[in-house]
């Protein structure tokens, strides 16, 4: 494997669940969760653990299909970008979502293990945005994102 592209995918699987200098990555500040608590609003019209976790793995989803060319439509769930949760006990389970989030994950690692180097700096398609920038966009997506979910298990505490 080329070096930039071994760069890459380590800048992702820290983010998500490598070992980390920085504290907890994405997967790390979801370990050990209840349902109750990943359901949990920091306030009204806030968005819950849960609703984040399947927001990082809607975008992991997003970015693999900017990468590949693949048409909207195919993410498991209905709508885009933010996905109300229920109650704990009603609808899908906590868990149901973390697999989401960390086939997502694998899914999208498996994309960009078959970049070509030579086409990271390429657009993928209409926009402005490179291989390249999506990619280590998604890796900061993932911190941002845990570091939210860090500060959110503080204020319930």
């Amino acid at each position: 494997m080329n070096a930039e592209l071994r760069q890459m995918i380590l800048m992702i699987d820290e983010a998500y669940s490598g070992r980390s200098w920085h504290g907890p990555n994405l997967r790390g500040s979801i370990r050990g969760l209840t349902s109750g608590e990943a359901s949990w609003r920091p306030g009204r019209g806030r968005h819950s653990i849960r609703e984040i976790v399947l927001h990082a793995a809607y975008w992991k989803y997003a970015v693999r299909r900017r990468l590949t060319g693949e048409r909207r439509g195919s993410f498991p769930l209905k709508g885009s970008n933010w996905f109300l949760r229920p109650s704990p006990g009603t609808g899908t389970s906590w868990p149901d979502d973390i697999r989401m989030l960390e086939s997502q994950h694998r899914l999208l690692r498996n994309v960009i293990l078959s970049v070509a180097p030579a086409d990271l700096r390429r657009h993928p398609g209409p926009g402005r945005l490179t291989r390249e920038t999506l990619i280590r966009g998604i890796a900061a997506h993932d911190l941002y994102h845990a570091g939210q979910i860090q500060l959110i298990k503080r204020l319930m505490r």
